[in-house]
């Protein structure tokens, strides 16, 4: 639709972005998909071993299952506490009428805070001796045999490392969410009430089907973030105790660095993003079969 010289002008300014794209995303990805045939441990010449990595992935190794299961619960918690905790804010928010802006500065700052600072800021929340602040306010309520080492106990240590990593985001998608409620239009929602529809009717049947493509977006963004997440939980058990908050990134980390197996985590990083695409695919399967509903 657009004449010959805009075309050409948009190509030229696309090409740079497409090609810093494609030597910091593609080429990295190739060469993992690669090294993932072989069997090399970074020095030694590389031994081609064909779909040997793969096969020992699925049907050998216990350890790769245990950290899949810990990432689905991983993202399970963070998408709650990001997605489910932005939309509730962002509705409050458009009630809200002074104080805004000081509201959206205070959720917005963990995103921008450092990562080790809040690794540690959640060593301190957790701890047993010293008392951090979880223990501190269950003794303060009466109910200090609920006191427990949040970080080594192998039945919470998982919903404790996801908890930082849903904090630390849900501000940024609140912002987001928040900015797309602001554009429904208020004559839809003064019709709606007019029609004695309720809070919650007015909110399900018109803000959040205006809302659903900026929905569908943020889903992917939470879930591919949640399902590569590393930092955080790597600083803060490093998948321990034992495997229990193992995930497939800090596995894929340590495969490489600490057991110098290159080509079988770069195996594991392949599993990743196609783990990533499959997520980005049924969530759109999903969420666009309910709105064609």
């Amino acid at each position: 639709m657009l004449p010959q010289r805009s075309r050409l002008s948009v190509l030229v300014f696309l090409l740079p972005p497409l090609a810093l794209y494609g030597i910091a995303v593609l080429l990295p990805i190739f060469q993992s998909l690669f090294l993932s045939f072989f069997d090399w441990d970074g020095i030694s010449p590389m031994l081609f071993v064909g779909f040997e990595n793969y096969i020992r992935m699925f049907t050998g190794d216990t350890v790769f299952w245990i950290a899949f299961r810990n990432t689905l619960g991983y993202v399970v918690i963070c998408l709650v506490l990001q997605l489910g905790g932005a939309l509730i804010v962002a509705s409050l928010l458009t009630l809200l009428r002074r104080g805004r802006e000081v509201v959206k500065t205070l959720y917005i700052l963990p995103a921008v805070i450092s990562t080790v600072a809040i690794a540690f800021l959640f060593q301190r929340i957790y701890s047993l001796d010293p008392e951090g602040l979880i223990n501190q306010v269950l003794e303060f309520i009466g109910l200090g045999n609920l006191q427990n080492a949040w970080l080594s106990d192998v039945g919470t240590v998982l919903a404790a490392v996801s908890v930082p990593e849903g904090w630390r985001f849900t501000g940024l998608y609140m912002l987001i969410i928040y900015a797309a409620l602001l554009a429904v239009p208020a004559e839809l929602e003064e019709a709606a009430k007019l029609d004695g529809a309720s809070w919650w009717q007015t909110f399900w049947r018109i803000r959040f089907p205006y809302i659903r493509p900026v929905w569908i977006t943020t889903t992917i963004i939470a879930t591919t973030n949640a399902l590569r997440g590393f930092d955080i939980p790597y600083l803060l058990t490093n998948g321990g105790p034992g495997q229990s908050s193992e995930l497939l990134t800090t596995y894929m980390y340590k495969t490489a660095f600490t057991s110098t197996n290159y080509g079988y985590a770069s195996t594991i990083s392949v599993f990743v993003v196609v783990e990533c695409l499959v997520a980005v695919g049924l969530i759109f399967l999903l969420l666009r079969r309910k709105a064609d509903a």
